[in-house]
């Protein structure tokens, strides 16, 4: 009877996720519908817009959008957004992000360390495959699943009288973290890493510089990236090595690009 119960409990979880393909091919299970994601990234970017300051430069502004637009275009029309909101963020953060729905956000720290046009594309092309291949949804779904799942495991523990129950939580957290968590993080980024790459390229940007710009990115952390088992990031070597291994088709890509962008700063 506890068995069943369990059982039951796992396939109605199961059955709550839909089985997808991202754009590189890997099945994900998302639990969350698109319009739901996109109520929640424009919520999300306009509490950003409300507590960071946004940058009024003209200047900057129309560079930022020019690289932005170029990399958008070419955003599938399945996706079904036609235009993207575009903030620039007056902040020191070496950073920028892409949420559902259709919106982007630069920070000015970035842009003093991707300093060309074609390595910030490379960075907004990173962003928005984030947003392609569904990760927030992706995220979510995951983070619901495994507290779920971590539910289920105490209910069992506690129907089988298991002793120090208390530490075997802990270590099948830990496990949740490190074994799931942090390499499912790792995969999306690589695979971001791989879509931007394609995104860039068909844009007009020239995808080596995807290489310089991680190699700029390693600079600048000044040596304090984590180990990567450790981090949800891969590497600035293994993103490297990655990136050269994905540039000759990107190349062609770039060759074939009706448009070849000059943003100015």
């Amino acid at each position: 009877m506890k068995k069943t119960l369990i059982a039951a409990v796992a396939l109605t979880m199961l059955a709550g996720c839909q089985l997808t393909k991202s754009p590189t091919g890997r099945t994900q299970a998302l639990m969350y519908s698109n319009s739901d994601m996109n109520t929640l990234g424009a919520q999300s970017f306009e509490e950003m817009k409300k507590k960071e300051k946004v940058l009024t430069d003209r200047a900057t502004n129309n560079y930022v959008n020019c690289v932005a637009n170029a990399i958008t275009k070419h955003v599938p029309a399945s996706y079904g957004v036609n235009n993207w909101e575009v903030v620039v963020f007056d902040s020191e953060q070496v950073n920028a992000f892409a949420l559902p729905g259709g919106h982007i956000g630069v920070y000015t720290g970035l842009l003093k360390v991707a300093t060309t046009q074609h390595q910030l594309a490379a960075v907004l092309g990173h962003e928005v495959g984030h947003v392609l291949a569904n990760h927030s949804n992706e995220r979510l779904s995951r983070n619901q699943l495994t507290n779920m799942g971590m539910q289920i495991a105490g209910g069992a523990f506690d129907m089988a009288g298991i002793e120090n129950k208390e530490l075997w939580m802990q270590g099948l957290g830990l496990g949740a973290q490190y074994g799931v968590a942090m390499p499912f993080g790792r995969k999306q980024e690589s695979e971001s890493d791989t879509i931007g790459l394609d995104l860039m390229a068909k844009a007009g940007f020239k995808p080596e510089h995807s290489v310089s710009l991680w190699q700029a990115m390693a600079k600048a952390s000044g040596g304090q990236q984590p180990l990567e088992f450790l981090s949800t990031h891969p590497s600035n070597e293994r993103r490297i090595s990655d990136l050269q291994k994905n540039m000759k088709p990107a190349q062609a890509l770039y060759v074939k690009a009706a448009v070849k962008p000059n943003c100015a700063k």
